[in-house]
């Protein structure tokens, strides 16, 4: 009864932390401007099953895509046997949901081999990234707790997916030496051929103590996950669901028209033209900021696996140029926390640190970008970089006047000779006339 109830404070402390946790992301995510992303649901619910479910932008990549297929399904579906656990920590049962008899014995067989699969596929990860050192890990926006957190999840998985097969192992030993609360139940085809050799010679007692702190550190090290993810980018694994399922639904080179300039064009060119009830004139042009951004952006951020697919099939980050559209989504991410922290601090207002986006993201950086939707269309989640790249642009040009000579020459001669050209429109057809 004593560790019933310790267990149901432990996982009840666990469950508060991380419901205290999402809330404060749900709301910096609600932060940004709103969007009505509501239309066409059945086109988005197929977007969300064939992207986050069946991860088919994965595939273009063969092998990161077996190996994180293999660590999603066991994410997946190991939760079932979590299920179990929490199941016997609350009533004090023992494998709880054996009365499923033959399909219990086949499930709990198939979690073994895919906790095996999820184990081998995190030490592969890990190798990719630390030994061979791929180009994509090795950017410097990656360095410190970038690269600490990928590290730190790649171990968590491998220890717990151990620390499983050990608690299977000392519980097969102890159900074949007949013990009344060890049922028969389950089938071990990894622990079995692992650990159990080993455990064999264990006395009752010890494997007794073992398989309980097996359970112990497995249930335990699950809840410091749970916590751990809103901090990390393993976040990806609840938000890439509703991140794929908003996509953006357009075709991809179709930009956002700026409707609030749009307005006030109809309205400068027409004198009687009325402006629509409620109207305002905007105040603002562009993102400064991340409250100048729309939610479904901040959402990106937060779902932003730090995969690099983007950077590295970037033709600007390619041939050397400073943009890095993963930079500019963790960039957003770091900003939007920052301010959230602040809000937190300052009883539920932001206070102006002086600070904004711009203050991350370079110039060099946002006009490196020439728009070619390379990043979207390698993002394994459909996150949009260069929309955020595109509005920080906006500001730059229509609110502060900044941006490279060659744009404003541009910019001068639309304005005075209605083409980008430096010429007169009378002179536009002289290269018809005889010389």
């Amino acid at each position: 009864m004593i560790e019933q109830i310790l267990f149901v404070l432990v996982a009840g402390v666990a469950i508060y932390f991380f419901a205290k946790n999402i809330g404060k992301i749900r709301r910096n995510i609600l932060l940004g401007k709103d969007i009505d992303l509501s239309d066409n649901s059945s086109e988005r619910w197929k977007t969300m099953l064939k992207v986050a479910f069946g991860q088919t932008k994965m595939a273009a990549r063969p092998v990161p895509f077996v190996l994180h297929f293999i660590v999603y399904a066991g994410f997946i579906l190991i939760n079932i046997e979590v299920l179990e656990i929490l199941i016997d920590g609350a009533f004090g049962t023992h494998r709880a949901l054996s009365f499923f008899g033959p399909v219990y014995n086949l499930a709990i067989g198939f979690f073994e081999i895919l906790a095996l699969g999820v184990l081998v596929a995190c030490i592969i990860f890990l190798c990719r990234r630390y030994v061979l050192k791929l180009k994509r890990f090795q950017s410097p926006e990656l360095k410190g707790f970038a690269n600490q957190d990928a590290a730190s999840i790649l171990i968590i998985e491998i220890v717990l997916m151990a620390a499983l097969l050990k608690m299977n192992a000392a519980d097969q030993v102890l159900q074949s030496r007949g013990l009344e609360h060890y049922i028969h139940a389950g089938s071990f085809p990894i622990s079995s051929w692992l650990f159990v050799p080993i455990f064999e010679n264990f006395t009752t007692g010890t494997l007794i103590v073992f398989e309980r702190m097996a359970w112990w550190f497995h249930i335990i090290g699950i809840f410091l996950f749970m916590n751990y993810l809103p901090f990390s980018k393993h976040f990806h694994v609840i938000l890439a669901f509703p991140n794929t399922y908003y996509s953006n639904l357009k075709a991809k080179g179709n930009l956002n028209n700026m409707a609030s300039v749009t307005q006030e064009v109809k309205l400068m060119l027409d004198p009687s033209a009325q402006a629509p009830e409620g109207y305002e004139p905007p105040t603002s042009f562009g993102v400064k900021d991340v409250t100048d951004l729309t939610w479904k952006n901040l959402m990106d951020a937060y779902s932003c696996t730090e995969c690099g697919r983007c950077t590295s099939s970037c033709p600007q980050n390619i041939t050397g140029k400073l943009l890095s559209p993963r930079k500019i989504m963790m960039d957003t991410r770091d900003r939007l926390e920052e301010v959230g922290k602040n809000i937190d601090a300052n009883a539920g207002t932001f206070v102006d640190d002086g600070k904004n986006l711009h203050s991350y993201v370079s110039e060099a950086e946002l006009w490196a970008c020439n728009t070619c939707n390379a990043c979207v269309e390698a993002c394994p989640i459909n996150i949009n970089p260069m929309e955020i790249i595109v509005e920080m642009r906006r500001y730059k040009v229509m609110e502060q006047s900044s941006a490279p000579a060659s744009l404003n020459n541009m910019f001068s001669n639309l304005e005075n000779n209605q083409a980008p050209w430096q010429f007169s429109p009378m002179d536009r057809a002289n290269w018809t006339q005889e010389a």
